[in-house]
């Protein structure tokens, strides 16, 4: 299995950053990367820092965010801090310390939105350890982002599965740091379901978080072709 060094990684993900695009018209988007938890499945190793294909996980999701229209990335950090934030770069991504990372994934929505700028008009909530999103994806979300429709969350759906990441309207900040534990935003993609614009997508890597060690053998000895096959929480 190959393994970057430090500096090969920085180089990596230095390239995504010269190569990224800012937005040149629409919505204003800000992306929190949640990479602060324990991988606790996953036992003595951080998921976020093991390599698919030769790079890190975490630096998938942070190259496929960069390359795409959203605007401000932040990236919120707990566990492991110091060693995911030397495969980060200088410029282009904020960077939020959470101590209370072993309370659930709420807390990290916390920190994470009260780093959105004003100017931003909603957040994408996206997963750390997603290594097969791409810009594209999160780009073909952005598009759909109508708040003068009230369709102001966008969450991408396949065959009628409905996957990660999802966007959010700014008036639905209050509501997600409202929340405690583990269980993400889900009871208010519920809640909020008439202001759900639905993307149909066209791969299985909006369902792909790996969570154990035979999802990571499964996804590392595959081929692209058969991501869709995968059982990919092992």
């Amino acid at each position: 299995m190959l393994w970057l060094g430090f500096a090969q990684q920085k180089e990596y993900i230095e390239l995504i950053v010269e190569n990224s695009r800012l937005p040149q018209q629409g919505p204003r988007v800000a992306a929190i990367i949640l990479a602060a938890g324990c991988s606790s499945r996953m036992g003595k190793q951080n998921k976020l820092l093991l390599p698919v294909r030769g790079v890190p996980i975490i630096s998938h999701v942070v190259r496929a965010v960069l390359a795409s229209r959203v605007e401000q990335v932040i990236v919120v950090l707990g566990h492991d801090a110091k060693e995911i934030r030397q495969l980060l770069p200088m410029t282009r991504v904020t960077c939020v310390y959470n101590p209370k990372y072993n309370t659930g994934i709420a807390s990290s929505l916390r920190y994470g939105l009260r780093a959105v700028a004003e100017e931003m008009g909603s957040a994408m909530i996206v997963l750390g350890d997603m290594p097969f999103i791409s810009s594209a994806q999160l780009d073909q979300l952005i598009a759909e982002f109508k708040p003068d429709l009230e369709k102001d969350i966008v969450a991408p759906v396949r065959e009628g599965r409905r996957g990660n990441p999802v966007l959010w309207g700014r008036r639905y900040f209050n509501k997600m740091q409202e929340l405690h534990g583990d269980t993400g935003a889900r009871n208010l993609l519920l809640q909020y379901a008439a202001n759900v614009s639905s993307v149909e997508v066209n791969d299985a890597a909006i369902f792909l978080d790996i969570d154990t060690p035979v999802a990571l053998t499964n996804v590392v000895d595959s081929s692209s072709d058969t991501i869709s096959a995968i059982d990919f929480h092992g």
